[in-house]
């Protein structure tokens, strides 16, 4: 994410916020500090861009999940002798 000073922000203030809107937020900072950050009022929220449990109900996991593939794994570490 940019950091822009005070100056630069008053200066290119126009084009900063067309960028914000276009998903590119920023921050401005006072003397190296951050002291705010510029966000496009409907940019997603953190909790609507959480992806854990899109697909619930779409797909199912086999009661067998965590031993599918077991006996290929075992065939391949035998012992050879």
């Amino acid at each position: 994410m940019r950091t822009v000073s005070m100056h630069e922000a008053k200066t290119h203030l126009f084009s900063l916020v067309a960028a914000a809107e276009k998903g590119d937020p920023f921050i401005i900072a006072r003397a190296g500090k951050p002291v705010v950050k510029v966000v496009a009022l409907d940019s997603p929220t953190a909790a609507a861009t959480r992806r854990t449990g899109f697909l619930k109900g779409r797909i199912s996991v086999p009661d067998d999940f965590d031993r599918m593939g077991s006996g290929d794994l075992e065939h391949m570490f035998e012992d050879g002798s």
